[in-house]
Protein backbone atom coordinates (compact mmCIF):
# COMPACT_ATOMS: atom_id res chain seq x y z
CA UNK A 1 0.00 0.00 0.00
CA UNK A 2 1.40 3.34 -1.08
CA UNK A 3 0.55 6.95 0.77
CA UNK A 4 -1.53 8.18 -2.42
CA UNK A 5 -3.88 5.24 -2.02
CA UNK A 6 -5.04 5.60 1.73
CA UNK A 7 -8.40 7.12 2.04
CA UNK A 8 -10.27 7.48 5.26
CA UNK A 9 -13.28 4.57 5.93
CA UNK A 10 -16.78 5.37 4.50
CA UNK A 11 -19.23 7.02 6.91
CA UNK A 12 -15.63 8.75 9.00
CA UNK A 13 -16.72 12.38 7.52
CA UNK A 14 -20.38 13.75 7.29
CA UNK A 15 -20.99 16.57 5.20
CA UNK A 16 -21.83 20.12 7.24
CA UNK A 17 -25.22 20.45 8.21
CA UNK A 18 -27.09 23.36 5.57
CA UNK A 19 -28.90 25.11 7.61
CA UNK A 20 -31.75 27.40 6.62
CA UNK A 21 -31.80 25.39 2.85
CA UNK A 22 -35.75 24.46 2.36
CA UNK A 23 -37.70 22.09 3.80
CA UNK A 24 -35.83 19.16 2.11
CA UNK A 25 -32.51 19.63 4.05
CA UNK A 26 -33.93 19.18 7.38
CA UNK A 27 -33.46 22.91 8.90
CA UNK A 28 -35.61 24.43 6.92
CA UNK A 29 -38.02 27.44 7.78
CA UNK A 30 -36.65 28.63 11.15
CA UNK A 31 -32.66 26.72 10.24
CA UNK A 32 -32.64 24.95 13.73
CA UNK A 33 -33.43 27.96 15.93
CA UNK A 34 -36.98 27.17 17.38
CA UNK A 35 -39.51 29.96 16.53
CA UNK A 36 -39.62 33.86 17.33
CA UNK A 37 -37.64 35.39 20.43
CA UNK A 38 -34.28 36.69 21.12
CA UNK A 39 -32.68 33.20 20.43
CA UNK A 40 -34.14 33.15 16.86
CA UNK A 41 -31.93 36.11 15.82
CA UNK A 42 -28.48 37.45 14.76
CA UNK A 43 -25.96 37.41 16.79
CA UNK A 44 -27.44 36.07 19.80
CA UNK A 45 -25.63 35.48 23.28
CA UNK A 46 -25.57 35.27 26.31
CA UNK A 47 -22.86 35.26 29.18
CA UNK A 48 -22.97 31.81 30.50
CA UNK A 49 -23.73 33.19 34.38
CA UNK A 50 -26.89 35.41 32.99
CA UNK A 51 -29.81 33.39 34.48
CA UNK A 52 -32.66 34.41 32.78
CA UNK A 53 -33.67 38.29 34.51
CA UNK A 54 -33.58 36.98 37.67
CA UNK A 55 -31.47 38.68 40.29
CA UNK A 56 -28.03 36.98 39.52
CA UNK A 57 -26.26 34.44 42.16
CA UNK A 58 -23.30 37.04 43.11
CA UNK A 59 -25.54 39.83 43.59
CA UNK A 60 -28.58 37.65 46.10
CA UNK A 61 -25.27 36.00 48.16
CA UNK A 62 -24.31 38.82 50.84
CA UNK A 63 -20.36 40.73 50.53
CA UNK A 64 -17.98 39.41 53.46
CA UNK A 65 -14.36 40.41 54.06
CA UNK A 66 -12.37 42.88 53.51
CA UNK A 67 -8.94 43.10 51.26
CA UNK A 68 -5.93 45.35 52.21
CA UNK A 69 -5.01 47.15 49.20
CA UNK A 70 -1.80 48.20 51.53
CA UNK A 71 -0.46 44.77 52.41
CA UNK A 72 3.08 43.77 51.49
CA UNK A 73 3.53 40.33 50.79
CA UNK A 74 6.33 38.95 51.83
CA UNK A 75 8.38 35.90 50.96
CA UNK A 76 9.39 33.91 54.12
CA UNK A 77 12.78 32.34 54.56
CA UNK A 78 13.45 30.54 57.81
CA UNK A 79 16.78 30.53 59.79
CA UNK A 80 16.83 26.75 59.67
CA UNK A 81 17.31 27.06 55.85
CA UNK A 82 20.09 30.11 56.10
CA UNK A 83 22.00 27.27 57.70
CA UNK A 84 22.92 24.99 55.09
CA UNK A 85 23.63 28.21 52.43
CA UNK A 86 27.57 28.20 52.43
CA UNK A 87 28.42 31.83 51.80
CA UNK A 88 28.76 34.07 54.91
CA UNK A 89 26.82 37.32 53.58
CA UNK A 90 23.06 36.21 52.04
CA UNK A 91 20.95 38.56 50.54
CA UNK A 92 17.64 37.95 48.59
CA UNK A 93 19.90 37.45 45.56
CA UNK A 94 22.06 34.38 46.98
CA UNK A 95 17.97 32.86 48.35
CA UNK A 96 17.16 33.15 44.87
CA UNK A 97 19.67 31.16 43.37
CA UNK A 98 19.02 28.59 45.86
CA UNK A 99 15.67 28.26 45.36
CA UNK A 100 14.41 29.75 48.43
CA UNK A 101 12.67 32.55 47.55
CA UNK A 102 11.12 32.51 43.50
CA UNK A 103 10.80 36.48 42.82
CA UNK A 104 13.23 39.22 43.15
CA UNK A 105 11.04 41.88 42.86
CA UNK A 106 9.00 40.92 46.15
CA UNK A 107 10.47 41.65 49.50
CA UNK A 108 12.27 39.03 52.03
CA UNK A 109 11.18 38.51 55.82
CA UNK A 110 13.41 36.42 57.66
CA UNK A 111 11.57 34.08 60.25
CA UNK A 112 12.69 32.51 63.31
CA UNK A 113 12.21 29.03 63.08
CA UNK A 114 15.09 26.28 63.33
CA UNK A 115 18.51 26.88 64.59
CA UNK A 116 21.31 28.70 63.21
CA UNK A 117 24.75 27.94 64.21
CA UNK A 118 27.40 29.64 61.96
CA UNK A 119 27.73 33.23 62.30
CA UNK A 120 26.43 34.88 59.21
CA UNK A 121 25.47 38.45 58.04
CA UNK A 122 21.87 38.49 56.76
CA UNK A 123 20.57 40.81 54.51
CA UNK A 124 16.34 41.02 53.96
CA UNK A 125 13.57 43.46 54.06
CA UNK A 126 12.58 42.63 57.41
CA UNK A 127 13.25 40.17 60.33
CA UNK A 128 10.98 38.92 63.37
CA UNK A 129 12.36 38.95 66.62
CA UNK A 130 13.38 35.21 67.12
CA UNK A 131 15.37 35.35 64.08
CA UNK A 132 17.01 38.23 64.99
CA UNK A 133 17.42 36.92 68.42
CA UNK A 134 18.95 33.67 66.64
CA UNK A 135 21.34 34.67 64.21
CA UNK A 136 22.81 37.28 66.75
CA UNK A 137 23.43 34.66 69.04
CA UNK A 138 25.57 32.15 66.56
CA UNK A 139 27.72 35.46 65.96
CA UNK A 140 25.66 37.02 63.03
CA UNK A 141 24.01 40.21 61.86
CA UNK A 142 21.62 41.56 60.02
CA UNK A 143 21.14 44.66 57.71
CA UNK A 144 17.56 45.64 56.76
CA UNK A 145 17.11 46.72 53.23
CA UNK A 146 15.05 49.89 52.83
CA UNK A 147 12.73 51.01 55.65
CA UNK A 148 9.28 49.47 54.98
CA UNK A 149 7.06 51.00 57.82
Amino acid sequence: MRIEELRLPKGARHRPKRRGFGTGSGHGKTAGRGTKGQGARTGFSVPPWFEGGQMPLVRRIPKRGFHNRYRIAYQVVNVRELERIEADVITPGILLKEKLVEKETSPVKILGEGEIKKPKRVVAHQFSAKAIEKIKKAGGTIEVIGDRK
